[in-house]
């Protein structure tokens, strides 16, 4: 049976803002994508005073983050590193799994056009776009020949799924990872595992709204990342897939110790 929510996801394949399909699946996922804790007003950033660019987060501004996520799960520095990296990768890779899954396009947020701000309290990191971040489409794509100066036309599918690693991981991920790790000692595959549950939930929490089956859209995804061998699709009590993890975010070594749904590590 077609749901309102399917005939909205499907009105804005073709909308004429290129990041259209993913501000109208965040909208049906949570009721709204200009109050989101944490994540800048239907994403972008006109206006940066105040904001940094994410690639500070492997420089001084490290400390920065991992010192909010100490304070705000009164955590050890390792579990505050994993806590705050899992966080942070399920938010900034959301725009590109809801990109991909919703109308293959696929904002690259790279480490320079991704945003942040440590000025709110409530989350631990707000994160946005700039206003003119690249998105690579499809030739099909409706705004291929719109005229769009930061759109990017790629050959294929594979062409764009290798746009969102390079953008994402390469770019991006690897290099905080790699700041993180010699930080604190945490494990690439441990933090790694958060990656990889982060984008099988970003689908998963939106299966409703999104063409396709969830499961296919995940393997493509973690596939292209690399990061296809650290969890698990299980069924979950009520028959829908769930997230089993291979790895562990630490959440059981906090004061009040949390073993979260899908984790390694059993109660």
């Amino acid at each position: 049976m077609t749901t309102a929510l399917d005939r909205a996801a499907t009105r804005t394949v073709t909308s004429p803002q290129p990041l259209g399909p993913v501000t109208a699946t965040l909208r049906a996922m949570f009721g709204t994508s200009t109050e989101l804790p944490g994540v800048a007003p239907d994403l972008l950033v006109h206006d940066q005073a105040g904001w940094l660019p994410a690639r500070a987060l492997t420089g001084d501004h490290l400390d920065t983050l991992l010192d909010s996520a100490g304070r705000r799960w009164n955590a050890q520095p390792h579990a505050a590193a994993a806590l705050a990296w899992k966080a942070y990768t399920y938010w900034l890779a959301l725009p590109a799994v809801l990109g991909w899954a919703s109308a293959r396009r696929v904002p690259l947020l790279t480490a320079d056009d991704v945003l942040v701000h440590f000025t709110d309290p409530r989350p631990l990191v707000t994160l946005g776009l700039r206003a003119d971040i690249p998105v690579a489409v499809l030739p099909g794509d409706p705004i291929a020949l719109a005229g769009h100066s930061q759109v990017r036309v790629v050959a294929d599918e594979a062409a764009l799924l290798a746009e969102l690693r390079r953008s994402l991981l390469d770019d991006h991920l690897t290099p905080l990872l790699d700041a993180i790790h010699d930080r604190v000692r945490l494990g690439k595959r441990t933090l790694l595992g958060s990656l990889s549950s982060g984008v099988a939930y970003g689908v998963l929490r939106s299966a409703d709204v999104l063409p396709g089956p969830s499961a296919a859209t995940i393997a493509q995804l973690l596939g292209a990342l690399d990061v296809d061998d650290l969890i698990e699709l299980v069924p979950g009590p009520t028959g829908k897939l769930d997230v089993q993890r291979k790895t562990c975010c630490l959440a059981f070594t906090l004061p009040q110790p949390k073993v979260c749904q899908g984790c390694c590590i059993k109660s």
